[in-house]
This record gives C-alpha cells, sequence and structure tokens, in this order.
C-alpha cells in the first residue's frame, strides 16, 4: 500500500519475544513508510482534521477496543508522555511528577502530519492516483500523509525521547480528533516499548490519577471515523472549489459544513429581502384600581393592560401574519385586524368609560434550571451573555482545561460524575441554604445518542469546586468570566426549580360605538428562587417583543366585578419584523437542532466563513456578502444535494457509524465519491465524481447576476458587487450600461429599489475622456474605482501585424537540441496613473490637472548633502520624502506648490510623532469585558480607531465612529484578539558574500579561499555558520 501501513492486529504473545510487538495491555505497534513535506488545509466546513486510513485495518478485521480500564503497572525507569500543547504538557508533569518518578511529558504541539498540497507532491507522484487529492481514490482512498515542515524538528525531538525511555503513554486529548493524533504519532514514531493510551477528562490530580488507572487501546474505529471526515473533506473541497475559483472568483472555498452554514445565513437574508411588512393597531391603558375594592391597599394601585378582544374576536398580533404580510389562514377568520382609524376610534370610545374586572386567574409557574454546559451550549451562552464569539470562548475554554481549571471542552454529553454532583450539590447548599438543593441530585439525559465525543459536561474542575472569587487573582479577564459562567451554570443545574405564580387579569368595557372591547395584563411573580440565586440562561432577541412575557411584574390585587377606571387609553401601532438575522449563538444552535457537524466544529465552522468572506458581523448579527449570494446560488443550482441539510445530516450519521464500528470507511467513501447503481442502493446513488464530470456549461455571468428590478441587476465583479442598468433597445452596438457601485457596509437586505435608485443618483460617471497628452498623444480618461476616482492613460494594444513585425525583430534563441525556442510577447507596458485630490471628481477634472497628477511624485529640490526631497500624495494624505524621511503637507495644493526653501524648512523643524498634540478620543465606552480596560475610539494617523490600550483596530469602513455601540466597540476587538497578532513580514535578503580574506586554516574546514591572505589570529569562540555541531540532547532544548 503505498504511502500507508498496516497495524498488526495479532495478540500481544505472553513472552513478549516478538520484536517490535507490544508487551502490555494498551499497545499498539504500526509501521508504515511515509515521506516528509508539507501540508495544506482542504476545502472543508471543519477546521479540525483528522489522522489517515492508510494504517487502519478493515472494519471487517479491527482492533480491539475494549472499553473496559486496562490495569498495567506502571513501568519503572523513564516514560514518555505526549500530549498536544506544551501548556498541558506542563500541567501534566507538576502532578505526574507527584504520583512517581521517571515520567518525560512532552508536547506534540497539535498535528504532526497532513494531506498535502497536490503540488507539493513529490515530482514522481503528481500525474499518479495521488496528483489530484494526495489520496488514491483507485486504491481504497488510501492517503498520503507528509510531516509538517515546521514540525520535523519537534518529531526528530520526540524520538530521541522515546530511544532511551522504558514506555509511551499517548495522552492525547479525548475526542476523534485527539485520537487521530495519538494515531498519527503512533505511525510517525514507531515506538518498539510499550504504548498506552490515555486520556485526562480534567488536569488536575485526580484527573490525572483516573487517567492513569484507566489506560486503554487505541480506538481505531473513532480514528476511522475521524480519517474519513479528512478525506471526505478533501474530496468535497477539491472538487467544489476550483468551480468556485472558475465561475466566481480566486480564493473561495466550499466545504461540506461551511457551505451548508453559509446556505443558513444566505437564506435568513433572502426572508429578510422578500419580507413585507404588516401593519397593524392595538390600543394599550393604564388602569387604576377604583375605590369600594375588596382589598383596601390595591385602592390607587395601578398597572397597563392591552386590548386583547373586541366583541369576543382576539385582535391581531404579529403573530397573526406571515411574512408576506398578510394574515395566516389559521388566523383569518378567528381575529379582528385593527387599522389606525379603527383603534384611534375605539380608544376614543373608551375613555371615561367604568371597566369591570371580568377574571382573575393565577397558575403556578416552575422553572427548571438549565443542563450543564456542552460544548455547543457553552459556545452559545458565552456569545449571549459574554459577547464572545465563538472561536474566541473556544480559545479561552482550551486555556483553562489545559490550566486545571475546567474539565475537558468538547463533549456531546451533559452527564455529571458523581463526585461532580457532589461537589455542586454541597457548594450550592455552603452558598444558597439546604433549601436551595432539592432532596435527589438531578441526573439530566444525553443530549445525542449517538454523540461521539459524549465525555463528561464541561464543569469546574475537580471533586470539590473552587468557586470564582478563589480562583479571580489567577486568570485573566477573560478567562475569569468564563470560569464564573461554567461555574454557576453546574452547580444551578444541581439546584432546586424556581417556583411562583403567574397572574392574568382581564378587564372590559363597552365603548360609545357599542364595541365590546376586552383587556389583558399579565405577570409572574417568583417566590422562590431556587437555581436563578445562581444563574439565569440567557435566550435570543424575541422577534415578536409585545409578547413577551412580563417577568416579576406583580399585578393588584382584585377580584372579579371590581371596579377600574382608565387613563390615559391610546392607539398604538406596530409593524412586523423581518426574521431576525443568525448571532453565532443562534447558528450554533441551529446547526445542533439540525444536527449539521458536531459541537467540536462549530467554531472553526464560523471562522472560516467570515475568513473566506462569506459573512461579516454588523454588531452580533451574521451578515452575508454579496459573494455569498453568488456562491450559494450556483451550489444550489448546480450540487443542490451536497448543500442539503438533511443530506448533510446524514452524512454526519454516518461518520458516526463508522465511528462505532458500524460502517466500513472504504465502502462508504467509494459510494459517495463514484456513486452506486440501484442494484446495491435502494434508488441508486449518484457520486460526487459523475456530478462534476457532468456539469455542462456554467454561465458565470448569471451565476454573480441578481435582479434588484426588472432593468437593474446586482453583479458581483472581481472588485466587488456593483448595480449595473439594463440599456435601452436602441441603444449602440458596444455601448457601455451605466453603474453604480455598491458601498461594503449595505446589507443585502438593504438594497431595496429605491436605494438602487439613490446609488445611481449619486454615482459619479464610471469613466470620462479627458483629452490625449501631447508628449505621447495617449487618450487621458478619468475613471470611479473601487478604491476612489483616478486617472490613467490608456495604452493602445498592439494589432496583429504589430506584435508579429515586433517578434520578428526579436533575436532567436535555441534550445541544447537545436530547435529554437519559442518568443516571448513584449511584457505590457504599466499604464501612469494618478489619484485624483479630495476636490478633484471624475466629471469636473481636467486634462490638465489630471497631467500633472500622473507626473508625481513632483521633485521639489535637494538637500545640502544633495538627497532629492519629493513631494506626493499618498494613501493617507500629501507629504514629503527625503529617503525614508516623510514629513506630512497640510494640504493637497502644496505638492505643486510648495518650494525647495519652504521643504528645507519643514525638514529643519523636529519630526513631530502622532501628528502633534494629543486630541480626545472620539468616543468613549465601558470597561472591555474581556481586559477589563477603559474603551475609546481615537483619530490614528490611518483613520479613527478603536482601543483599549492594548488591542487596536480600525472603524469599519463605511462607519462613523458616533454611530459605534459599546457593543459593536466590544464585539471588533475580541474579533481581533481571536485573529492574534499579524505575522512579521521578513524581508528576503541577499546571501551573504564570504569574505575575500583568509583566516588561517581550522582542522577539518569546510572552504579554502585564494584571496589576499592575513595574519593568524585567534578565532572567536562561536559556531562556525558551515559546521554546525549539537552537543547537547533534545531533552534539554525542548520546548
Amino acid at each position: 500500500m503505498s504511502g500507508g501501513g498496516q497495524e498488526d492486529p495479532s495478540p500481544c504473545p505472553a513472552d513478549g519475544a516478538r520484536p517490535g510487538a507490544c508487551q502490555a495491555p494498551g499497545v499498539i505497534v504500526v509501521s508504515a513508510p511515509y515521506d516528509v513535506g508539507t501540508s495544506a488545509p482542504g476545502g472543508h466546513g471543519s477546521a479540525r482534521v483528522g489522522p489517515g486510513p492508510a494504517a487502519i485495518p478493515s472494519q471487517e478485521d479491527p482492533l480491539s477496543t475494549t472499553p473496559a480500564s486496562v490495569t498495567a503497572s506502571v513501568p519503572e525507569g523513564k516514560k514518555l508522555v505526549i500530549v498536544e500543547s506544551p501548556a498541558k504538557s506542563k500541567s501534566i508533569a507538576k502532578y505526574l511528577n507527584a504520583v512517581g518518578s521517571g515520567w518525560v511529558v512532552d508536547s506534540s504541539v497539535g498535528h504532526i502530519r497532513d494531506l498535502p498540497k497536490p503540488s507539493d507532491l513529490p515530482a514522481d507522484m503528481k500525474k499518479g492516483p495521488f496528483g489530484k487529492f494526495a489520496v488514491d481514490t483507485e486504491h481504497g482512498f488510501t492517503p498520503y500523509y507528509v510531516v509538517h515542515p515546521d514540525k520535523k524538528k519537534k518529531v526528530a525531538e520526540l524520538k530521541r525521547e522515546l530511544k532511551d525511555a522504558e514506555a509511551l503513554y499517548l495522552a492525547t486529548d479525548a475526542d476523534r480528533e485527539g485520537e487521530a493524533i495519538a494515531w498519527h504519532l503512533l505511525d510517525t514514531l514507531k515506538p518498539t516499548v510499550p504504548v498506552y493510551r490515555m486520556t485526562f477528562g480534567e488536569i488536575t490530580q485526580e484527573g490525572v490519577r483516573r487517567g492513569l488507572e484507566n489506560i486503554r487501546e487505541l480506538d481505531t474505529a473513532l480514528v476511522d471515523a475521524q480519517e474519513t471526515r479528512r478525506i471526505l473533506d478533501r474530496l468535497f473541497g477539491y472538487e467544489l472549489s476550483p468551480v468556485l475559483w472558475r465561475k466566481v472568483s480566486r480564493g473561495l472555498s466550499a466545504g461540506r459544513v461551511q457551505s451548508v452554514a453559509t446556505r443558513l445565513v444566505v437564506e435568513r437574508e433572502r426572508e429578510r429581502m422578500a419580507f413585507v411588512s404588516a401593519h397593524y393597531w392595538g390600543v394599550e391603558g393604564t388602569f387604576t384600581v377604583a375605590e369600594g375594592a375588596q382589598a383596601a391597599d390595591a385602592v390607587g394601585s395601578s398597572f397597563t393592560a392591552r386590548l386583547s378582544t373586541v366583541d369576543g374576536e382576539r385582535v391581531a398580533t404579529g403573530r397573526d401574519f406571515d411574512d408576506a404580510g398578510r394574515l395566516k389562514a389559521s388566523a383569518g377568520k378567528k381575529v379582528t385586524h385593527l387599522d389606525e382609524a379603527g383603534a384611534r376610534s375605539l380608544a376614543e370610545g373608551l375613555r371615561g368609560a367604568d371597566f369591570t374586572v371580568d377574571s382573575v386567574e393565577d397558575k403556578p409557574y416552575t422553572r427548571r434550571p438549565a443542563a450543564p454546559f456542552t460544548t455547543s451550549t457553552l459556545q452559545q451562552e458565552a456569545a449571549r451573555k459574554l459577547r464572545m464569539s465563538s472561536r474566541v470562548s473556544m480559545q479561552v475554554a482550551q486555556r483553562l482545561y489545559e490550566n486545571g481549571y475546567i474539565t475537558y471542552m468538547r463533549t456531546d454529553s451533559v452527564n455529571l460524575s458523581q463526585e461532580a454532583v457532589q461537589a455542586a450539590r454541597r457548594q450550592a447548599t455552603e452558598l444558597y441554604g439546604a433549601d436551595a438543593v432539592p432532596a435527589q441530585p438531578r441526573v439530566y439525559a444525553k443530549r445525542n445518542e449517538t454523540a461521539q465525543e459524549a465525555h463528561e459536561a464541561i464543569r469546574p474542575a475537580g471533586d470539590s469546586f473552587r468557586t470564582p472569587a478563589q480562583v479571580k487573582a489567577e486568570l485573566r479577564p477573560d478567562e475569569f468570566r468564563l470560569y464564573e459562567l461554567i461555574w454557576k451554570r453546574t452547580v444551578a443545574s444541581q439546584m432546586a426549580d424556581a417556583k411562583g405564580y403567574t397572574a392574568t387579569l382581564r378587564l372590559s368595557a363597552t365603548a360609545q360605538d357599542g364595541r365590546l372591547a376586552q383587556f389583558s395584563a399579565s405577570g409572574t411573580v417568583i417566590t422562590f428562587k431556587g437555581f436563578l440565586d445562581a444563574y439565569e440562561e440567557g435566550r435570543d432577541a424575541e422577534v415578536d417583543g409585545e409578547n413577551a412575557e412580563a417577568k416579576d411584574r406583580r399585578l393588584p390585587q382584585v377580584a372579579q366585578g371590581e371596579r377600574l377606571t382608565g387613563d390615559p387609553i391610546e392607539a398604538t401601532g406596530h409593524e412586523t419584523s423581518p426574521p431576525a438575522r443568525y448571532t453565532e449563538a443562534s447558528i450554533v444552535a441551529e446547526l445542533e437542532r439540525r444536527e449539521i457537524g458536531r459541537p467540536s466544529t462549530y467554531a472553526p465552522t464560523i471562522s472560516t466563513i467570515m475568513d473566506r468572506g462569506y459573512v461579516s458581523k454588523r454588531g452580533t448579527a451574521l451578515v452575508p456578502s454579496w459573494t455569498a449570494f453568488a456562491v450559494i446560488g450556483l451550489l444550489e443550482d448546480y450540487f443542490a444535494k451536497y448543500v442539503d441539510y438533511d443530506f448533510t445530516a446524514r452524512m454526519e450519521d454516518d461518520l458516526d457509524r463508522i465511528a462505532a464500528g458500524e460502517l466500513g470507511r472504504e465502502a462508504w467513501l467509494q459510494t459517495f465519491y463514484f456513486g452506486a447503481p440501484a442494484a446495491e442502493t435502494e434508488k441508486g446513488v449518484e457520486g460526487l465524481k459523475h456530478v462534476v464530470d457532468n456539469l455542462g456549461e456554467i454561465d458565470a455571468r448569471a451565476v454573480n447576476s441578481l435582479p434588484i428590478t426588472e432593468d437593474i441587476t446586482l453583479r458581483v465583479g472581481q472588485y466587488g458587487p456593483y448595480l449595473e442598468r439594463s440599456l435601452p433597445a436602441d441603444a449602440e452596438a458596444g455601448a457601455t450600461p451605466p453603474r453604480a457601485n455598491v458601498p461594503e457596509d449595505l446589507a443585502p437586505d438593504e438594497l431595496t429599489p429605491a436605494k438602487a435608485e439613490e446609488l445611481f443618483a449619486t454615482a459619479q460617471p464610471s469613466e470620462r475622456e479627458l483629452g490625449t497628452d501631447p508628449e505621447t498623444g495617449r487618450t487621458i480618461v478619468a475613471k470611479d474605482g473601487r478604491y476612489g476616482p483616478y486617472v490613467t492613460e490608456v495604452i493602445p494594444e498592439m494589432t496583429e501585424e504589430e506584435l508579429q513585425a515586433w517578434l520578428d525583430a526579436q533575436p532567436t534563441e535555441y534550445y541544447k537540441n537545436g530547435k529554437p525556442k519559442p518568443k516571448k510577447k513584449p511584457a505590457k507596458e504599466k499604464p501612469r496613473t494618478g489619484s485624483l485630490f479630495t476636490s478633484m471628481s471624475v466629471d469636473t477634472v481636467t486634462l490638465e490637472q489630471a497631467l500633472q497628477l500622473m507626473s508625481l511624485p513632483r521633485v521639489v529640490g535637494a538637500d545640502a548633502e544633495g538627497e532629492v526631497i519629493t513631494a506626493q500624495n499618498g494613501r493617507f494624505g500629501p507629504y514629503l520624502k527625503k529617503g525614508s524621511d516623510s514629513r506630512s503637507l497640510e494640504s493637497e495644493d502644496q505638492i505643486f506648490s510648495i518650494t525647495q526653501e519652504q521643504a528645507l524648512e519643514i525638514y529643519a523643524q523636529p519630526k513631530q510623532r502622532g501628528r502633534g498634540a494629543a486630541k480626545p478620543p472620539l468616543a468613549e465606552f465601558g470597561e472591555d469585558p474581556v481586559s477589563g480596560k477603559k474603551v475609546t475610539v481615537k483619530e490614528g494617523r490611518f483613520g479613527p480607531y478603536i482601543t483599549d490600550g492594548v488591542t487596536n483596530i480600525t472603524v469599519p469602513r463605511g462607519r462613523q465612529p458616533e454611530e459605534l455601540t459599546a457593543e459593536e466597540a466590544y464585539q471588533l476587538l475580541a474579533d481581533k484578539r481571536a485573529k492574534g497578532p499579524a505575522p512579521k513580514r521578513t524581508r528576503k535578503t541577499a546571501a551573504k558574500k564570504t569574505t575575500t580574506k583568509k583566516t588561517p586554516a581550522k582542522k577539518a574546514s569546510a572552504k579554502t579561499t585564494t584571496a589576499k591572505k592575513t595574519p593568524a589570529k585567534k578565532a572567536p569562540a562561536k559556531k562556525a555558520a558551515t559546521t554546525k555541531k549539537t552537543t547537547k540532547k533534545s531533552s534539554a532544548s525542548k520546548k
């Protein structure tokens, strides 16, 4: 098998005499020749990738994967433990060394190998079966894995550590990916010592002890499923993404989960675009208990109530209308739709009327605590309560886990261990009293029966929880806030129900026109808070806010038949709202509800669709780009099955079945990619390859066009979206249709026909001919470009005759075999260009001004040393330049008017940093929820930016600083932190030339020169560049 190996499925000999075989329970030895090279991401919806099936046995002959504990005594001598991250290795080493000696803990720093880009394959493999995907689809979907270039050193270190070890413990995370990383390590290191698989639910003394007590074998079925995902994502991405490159734009990608997630966001925006608001009216009043009420203390008490029925028919509210603005068929005959006139006349007719209490109802209210956190619910709550993106919340949770504060954060389970239940109940009793804890522990059912990451729920680590106050000094602000959230949720999950009652009061009166109007009010009163003392679950925004239940609203004590007065009574207008856009919290909930992807993949999926430019954030809402519309439209038209929600969910189910050992990987991939005839399946399956091979002609222009009105179309162009108006029927052939750019910050649902007309009305002409350059004879034009208006010259293309004459004039070069080399066409001359000044526009700029702009930079003169000073216009305004020293000018006009003396005077002044005196902030907000520092908006050299003193982020284009809300500022800073610092630019420098002077020869000299000799000197004690020598073992330099 090329590029793969096979695990030895035979049992371990009792005497351990077989070379390279396992010598203790839980030991697996694999051997497979793998090359090294580079890795590349596949086009997939999940950023988490897995190992390869090349060394995984078929499902007909699996390795033993008994879930029971494997009891084995800890070997004497050195024991190498490998985890994923350096932070985790430090925490685990501390606890392992407390239970015995000889433990050496090192990290692989994530995955050590992956599928390479096909372009990075060895030359002899590029034309073979691995050439397209780095996966051999013709022979069992065998992958070709390479070690990451930046991991070669780490692999070498691990191999050196393993040489004198007595045992190897693979202690990577206890999920699919962790199992896969362990398999890759095993297959790459090829140990000849006993190997143990060990996992930690939490990195505490108790967690490490339990891990040692429960070593097991590698779960090859779980590895098989993760490997299937990796190959599946490579097939999916590498087949579909090139279609997007050809028909939409380079740099895009399609993925099994990311494309479906993008479709959800696009479909919601389509719903908003198609939405027609319905207008309806109601009546609200403030009612006061009149004299004579049975409860004397209720007299004079007031409350508000809304009109609920008129003449016995319910008054229509927002939920009675559909998205087209019409009354729903089910409600049409049962409700009264009040218009403005009807509502105002009713309100007027009820003023001064006597109201009578019709009924008072009290219903018991009980609310149970939410289950402990899973990966999905943690991301949702962190988004709602802490304004953390999914990516940030998982990064913070990872740090908390690795440093021993919480249990493993990738889990589908809501179960708590017995120790955790006792700890939560004990802490709830201590903090809130014995009444706050029910008599029996609460047991929560597993959310998903097919969950493959069903570890314990996310909770504080340890058999005794530390309170947030006890750990606050040890944690960063964002870590503390997430730990506090997890602690509250866990403790609350074992507390008593909240109890109270919901009172509903109905009252009515007859209007002057004879209509009987009934009003209602309700309020919920909590009499026993129970778990609410510790925690209350967040909720997504209600679409129809007027129907939200009044919470903790106590109504006055009245009885049936008692009299009330109403003042004021007013008509109120309402309109229905479009479906709310997805937030990170709500899209995670939707993906989980549809069983698309897995909770551990949601954060990287959301990050991917944002990084690809398919989705951006407006506050917390996810807004699709027009590029996303084009991509999803193409996929729906030509790859409908692969963005179908149910199909994607069924794929996830099949992968779970592979993980459970119920399905064979190879057969499943064969059906997915090549399809299966009806004889083998119920209806026959069309494979992905057949779909791609038979796409037919795709009209790229149609794919990138979305109609706005009958004659206005939105086009997704190379430089962004723009509007194009159809030419009239009598237009000249070759005429350019009118166009207008679409602002980047304009959401798709805001591009109404009226807005489109407004953009055309305010658009500058896209191009205007100014005349001819008298020196070159070339036409000069002014254009409105994506990045602003500019002027440029039009360089005419060579005619075929001119091109041929030019080629004929070039000398002919020959190959070694005597054949002539083909002549290269002349390089295209780059036209001169110049951005317009802020005072200019495309329709007013003159030819003279254009020629001046294209002549920049202007040489002003030189300083005393002869260094040239130039004046020019830059991205951030006009400036002078002398070598690397730049000085700002006050106005653009100075570029052409400033003299040498004035320029020298400016350079004689000390250079000001930060543009002079400090300016007051443009806007101020509160403390950042992550850093705890005050957030402000400042004017910087490159425009306004948001800062907390540590992290800076430019205010998005098109947004004014005064329009920003505090939540938007906090979210922008959180997103910037999640991206991490920008990679440092590395300058390419020419290799240093060897000195022409010769130093005294040393033993084993690598090189001699024939240049000028110098007297012998004692060489300094430093390493020679040509002969490095390592004397220390790698263990001494572990990172």
